[in-house]
């Protein structure tokens, strides 16, 4: 006797809901092949500074082991944001908001805060270890802003109730990035907080006035700074001889080491700019050694990988949204803007389409607040997608 078509479709859609998998495989095989990536990229970037003034009392293997260890902090940290559900995460919200503004208030203190070449942007830790109050906030913005604009969703379009008090925040936070000063930090927050503001349905024309307020602020800060001034300029020109041996040193062997690697790179380890003629080759410009290396094609695997990241993070996120789970969703979009626009900026100053800023690249570069925070915001967006799978197949969160 035939089945009755009510029950044949139930158990058709039964097996491939118990066959879906609680994780993302692609997005996690991206994600992990960054991470190894990176780990291998800042060894071959770092092995030489060993030879030089500055790391004499250091071995070649010194940033490799560093790093690994940061890469082992960060899997246990993300391993525990995984574990709180969004629903905590938004209660920690305001709490986490406090203490990383509380974080760049005290490293600012003499004493407390550490003091490298004119910047106070480091805690210490002890132990050799340090801590950046920037990275922590730029994981507050994300889940501060994304609880903020869920419970003024009604009002977001208000000047008073909505927009001015979320705006207020941004500005306490970066006034106290300015001070240290950071304005990458600072850009890459702003870029955070409007971001979500504008997925949250904030109004256009708040939004747009905002945006123009922010560009001429940013405009303000570069012109009545000199030094920033003079980055400008050698970012222009960095070829004409007063830049090459000054601002434009770092951007003119930036492009140098790309030109070297041509379609497939001269092969890792094989850089001749890590010698120490790039500074920070291993941090804020280690795309150039990557490009020198594996040449164009690394390059593009790279940003193909984090292209892939990014709009799966979009992805995530509408889901959540779909499904009513509002701060969820704007927290993966979130997470995706901050990766984004980091990565943007890193990739933009080595090729030289954007002036020199200290902004590491996520997930590769060398940098222990930086690398464990970025780990810790994609155990969010881990979270979030967690969740939906669950709630697609009918379970709880």
């Amino acid at each position: 006797m035939a089945q009755p078509r009510s029950g044949g479709g139930i158990n058709a859609v039964r097996p491939g809901r118990t066959r879906m998998l609680n994780y993302d495989p692609p997005l996690v095989v991206a994600v992990f092949a960054l991470l190894l990536f990176g780990l291998v990229m800042v060894y071959s970037a770092s092995v030489a500074l060993g030879d030089g003034p500055r790391f004499t009392t250091m071995g070649r293997d010194y940033f490799l082991i560093r790093h690994g260890l940061f890469l082992m902090i960060g899997l246990v940290l993300a391993g525990f944001v995984f574990t709180l559900s969004m629903a905590t995460w938004q209660r920690l919200a305001m709490p986490l908001f406090l203490l990383a503004l509380f974080l760049l208030v005290i490293v600012l203190i003499p004493g407390i805060g550490r003091e490298v070449n004119g910047s106070w942007r480091w805690l210490r830790l002890g132990f050799g270890f340090n801590l950046q109050p920037s990275e922590v906030m730029k994981l507050a913005a994300v889940v501060y802003a994304a609880d903020y604009t869920v419970r003024k969703q009604l009002h977001m379009h208000e000047f008073f109730k909505g927009f001015l008090p979320l705006a207020c925040a941004m500005a306490a936070a970066g006034l106290l990035l300015l001070l240290e000063p950071d304005l990458g930090a600072f850009v890459v927050i702003v870029a955070i907080m409007m971001g979500i503001m504008f997925l949250g349905g904030v109004n256009g024309k708040l939004f747009g006035g905002l945006t123009a307020l922010m560009g001429t602020l940013f405009l303000l800060l570069i012109w009545t700074s000199p030094w920033r001034r003079a980055r400008l300029f050698a970012y222009l020109d960095p070829w004409h001889e007063n830049n090459v041996l000054g601002k434009g040193y770092q951007l003119s062997h930036s492009l140098i080491a790309l030109g070297r690697g041509e379609w497939t790179g001269v092969g890792l380890g094989g850089s001749v700019e890590k010698l120490h003629y790039l500074p920070e080759a291993h941090t804020d410009f280690i795309m150039a050694v990557i490009g020198e290396e594996l040449g164009f094609v690394g390059v593009l695997c790279v940003m193909l990988l984090f292209v892939f990241i990014i709009r799966r993070g979009f992805d995530i996120g509408r889901q959540a949204i779909a499904m009513d789970r509002t701060f969820s969703g704007l927290i993966a979009q979130g997470v995706v803007l901050w990766i984004g626009v980091q990565t943007f900026i890193n990739m933009g100053v080595c090729l030289g389409l954007l002036p020199t800023k200290g902004l590491t690249l996520p997930l590769v570069s060398y940098g222990g607040s930086g690398l464990i925070a970025n780990m810790c915001a994609l155990a969010l967006l881990f979270r979030v997608d967690y969740e939906n799978r669950v709630l697609m197949r009918g379970g709880r969160r």
